[in-house]
């Protein structure tokens, strides 16, 4: 987690320190109500375990040296300086503990008495953080005891010897990776309107710790949950919530521990109620700060002035033990993905409608493969004209046959045209390019990028004029994932007069044709579908083999699944190659070897920064996702940037 040297000198572990994965744990350990003795030695141990399991930041509940349930015993003395007296011998024991740590206790300053969360460090108390909202209302009375936090920091003298800030506005920040800043409230300060974590985060704190004693009432829990994950995405943050569990007093309230982890918006550990659970899991601070840097709603701060406490962590790989998805395009759950399809299809379907409208076009034109592609374009195209109550023969649907086409692709092509009431044009352009091969001098037995792409471009030439003569639209195809790679020909299928799947990635085209067969409620139609899904990936522009496809994409380019794993993580998390390789070796383990997924990424890094000329004159196109490249609106990139930074790192691993 330290700065390191530039080049080669780099070592693989030292750049994963680099990349920002921190390990943290919310511990609920199991005490005895105002036996502060036996608390400290069960928290001992709880940071213990924590700690030895790879924790680098452990919160503990609201209280907990004590107990929350103390009611009038927070008014004993004795109580008080017992808590006090087993704060020091916790932070003592943390002196070989290689973690920050977060613990609860009642702390009397200046005739009052405050409800704080103590910071330890190393054998250190790096601050006191006070609660700011004291819930006084239902079974809550905590005015009755404790006074409002201050929120200038103040100088606290624990000890004759011992001296520590004492506010709400202190930051913690990890030395050895400056993006790892860490803030405190406690319980109800998260449930109020104003949370403090809100100017925590203004003034830079990438991660929230709450030392909470959360009741169990019937339908909290969601509503908790609701809250901790609403907080990490309102403030593009970590947030860790540790609750007060088993060992509670049960007198009038049951307290179940309920744990929480998220990161800026999705839930990344949750503890099981009334189960007294420590729950780990790994926060991305790096990711963090670069949601911050790209989200220019995210104001930061300078006033009123934070007390900045640093604390140290030693250097070493943090080991992933969260999930990584393979598929970030594609939700998990059939209920998510299905409502996803439903969305997306209706986005691409207005968005087609409002440019049929404004252009006041008669027809559509769209060039028909028979492939997943051409296939949802129609689909999108079709749902465009029922939103208009156009009729479909309106819809040129034109299947062009060429050197490459297989009689799978032909037939599919021609019985989805059909299933859908589209106007049938067959227009084969085998004779057209060999005129134009016989007019340049290519000789047609040398299948090169001429011989493919002259097919192509005879194709998009057809389609506008086909457009102009109908006083229609061309349709593009083209999916996220091929303008990623720039597999597409310039100024032949590249060109279009609006895209409708420009930002819709290939693993996700898949999942749309499958909505749209389960869905249609026609037996014919969902056959061919489900054939055109069965069907590889291919361009058609070589002659096939024994009638069969010779030419599949991705044995070409490599793995669909792979590029748009790379393209999600490089392109809305600004990952750098190294941790996107990380990251795909975990999430496709017992799929592809480190051998393929390093070869892929490398293409898909090279093939990125090649093809950005083709990107920079797209056709217009609905956006559908959170990752999208038109050069109007997500990515603004130079056609000349060099990929050299991005390489060269790949050849470090």
């Amino acid at each position: 987690m330290v700065a390191v040297s530039r080049g080669k000198n780099v070592t693989g572990k030292e750049e994963r320190m680099r990349q920002g994965f921190v390990k943290v744990a919310a511990v609920t350990p199991k005490i005895r109500v105002a036996d502060t003795g036996y608390n400290a030695k069960v928290i001992c141990q709880s940071v213990k375990e924590a700690a030895e399991a790879g924790a680098k930041v452990i919160v503990l509940p609201e209280l907990c040296i004590t107990g929350y349930t103390c009611g009038d015993l927070f008014l004993q003395e004795k109580l008080l300086r017992e808590a006090k007296e087993e704060l020091l011998h916790i932070t003592a024991f943390t002196t070989d503990v290689d973690a920050i740590v977060f613990v609860g206790l009642p702390l009397a300053y200046k005739g009052k008495l405050y409800n704080v969360a103590a910071a330890l460090n190393r054998g250190k108390i790096l601050g006191i953080v006070p609660k700011t909202y004291l819930p006084n209302y239902n079974e809550f009375y905590e005015a009755r005891h404790f006074t409002r936090g201050m929120e200038e920091v103040a100088d606290v003298r624990l000890t004759e010897e011992l001296t520590v800030p004492m506010g709400t506005r202190q930051l913690f920040t990890c030395l050895e990776l400056p993006e790892l800043v860490i803030a405190a409230e406690l319980c109800e300060d998260l449930w109020t309107m104003n949370p403090p974590s809100i100017g925590h985060a203004m003034h830079g704190a990438t991660l929230i710790v709450n030392l909470s004693a959360s009741d169990e009432t019937t339908g909290k829990p969601a509503y908790r949950r609701e809250l901790v994950k609403g907080q990490s995405a309102r403030l593009l943050c970590g947030y860790i919530y540790a609750s007060a569990g088993d060992g509670e007093s049960t007198q009038d309230v049951v307290y179940s521990g309920h744990n929480l982890i998220a990161e800026n918006g999705r839930l990344s550990a949750e503890s099981e109620l009334f189960d007294a659970q420590t729950i780990s899991t790994e926060i991305d601070v790096s990711r963090l700060a670069s949601e911050r840097r790209r989200m220019t709603t995210f104001e930061t701060v300078t006033e009123p002035v934070y007390r900045e406490n640093v604390f140290s962590l030693q250097m070493e790989e943090t080991k992933l033990a969260r999930y990584i998805d393979p598929m970030p395009f594609v939700p998990s759950g059939e209920r998510d993905r299905t409502l996803r399809c439903e969305e997306i299809l209706s986005i691409q379907s207005m968005g087609l409608k409002k440019r049929l409208e404004h252009t006041h076009c008669k027809s559509a034109v769209i060039g028909i493969s028979g492939g997943l592609d051409s296939t949802l374009a129609l689909l999108v195209t079709v749902r465009a004209f029922d939103a208009l109550g156009m009729d479909h023969s309106n819809i040129k649907a034109v299947t062009m046959p060429g050197f490459g086409t297989t009689d799978r692709t032909y037939d599919n092509a021609v019985s989805l045209i059909r299933c859908l009431g589209a106007d049938f044009i067959e227009v084969d352009i085998k004779d057209a390019v060999n005129i134009h091969f016989r007019d340049i001098g290519q000789d047609p037995s040398m299948h090169d990028v001429t011989y493919e792409n002259g097919q192509a471009r005879e194709r998009t030439q057809i389609l506008m004029d086909i457009a102009n003569k109908s006083g229609g639209m061309v349709i593009g195809t083209g999916d996220l994932s091929e303008l990623a790679l720039g597999w597409a020909t310039y100024n032949g299928d590249h060109m279009s007069m609006y895209a409708v799947n420009a930002s819709v990635p290939k693993t996700l085209v898949r999942h749309l044709v499958r909505y749209y067969a389960d869905t249609c409620g026609e037996e014919t139609l969902k056959q061919v579908l489900l054939d055109v899904l069965d069907t590889p990936v291919s361009p058609e522009l070589l002659p096939p083999e024994d009638g069969k496809i010779s030419q599949k994409t991705e044995d070409l380019v490599g793995p669909y699944e792979l590029h748009d794993f790379y393209l999600y993580h490089m392109l809305r998390l600004s990952y750098a190659p190294a941790k996107v390789y990380r990251l795909a070796k975990q999430a496709f383990a017992g799929t592809y070897d480190d051998a393929t997924i390093f070869k892929w990424l490398e293409t898909f890094s090279r093939r990125f920064f090649a093809q950005q000329f083709k990107r920079s004159c797209l056709p217009d196109g609905p956006k559908v996702g959170s990752v999208a490249l038109s050069p109007r609106g997500d990515l603004r990139m130079p056609s000349d940037a060099c990929a050299r930074i991005w390489l060269d790192q790949l050849e470090e691993i």
